[in-house]
């Protein structure tokens, strides 16, 4: 079973750049919800949260696992592969993680520069969980 949920996949210029003739790549946000590896009793992460190594903090959340923000979003490329040494849960490589407030805060113009700044730089992907 997959912590992620999918929020939605939108094309991009591959370099980062539109013109004309350019290559395009889905991108795609993965959303990690508010209980997964949460500290609060009952939620099943009484020994420890397993994917602290990969992901922004996690949340403290009420009885029933619900916060006002998810974890985190990832996004990644269709090219993106998931599963580490580490965990079969981690993309390697991952475009850009943000914590869930990060991104709720975020406007689209501002998350649409971040990502084609990424994919401009070629492979030199930006981690943040501000």
């Amino acid at each position: 079973m997959s912590i992620y949920a999918t929020l939605w996949t939108l094309k991009f210029p591959h370099q980062g750049r539109a013109h004309l003739d350019c290559d395009w790549v889905r991108v795609r946000a993965q959303g990690v919800p508010s209980h997964i590896g949460s500290p609060t009793p009952g939620l099943g992460y009484e020994d420890g949260d397993p994917y602290g190594a990969f992901l922004p903090p996690p949340l403290e959340t009420n009885k029933h696992g619900e916060h006002e923000f998810m974890r985190a979003v990832v996004f990644v490329t269709e090219q993106t592969s998931k599963g580490t040494e580490r965990s079969p849960q981690e993309y390697v490589d991952p475009l850009l993680v943000l914590t869930g407030e990060a991104y709720a805060r975020l406007t689209f113009e501002e998350l649409h520069r971040h990502l084609c700044d990424t994919l401009r730089n070629d492979g030199d992907h930006r981690h943040s969980s501000d």
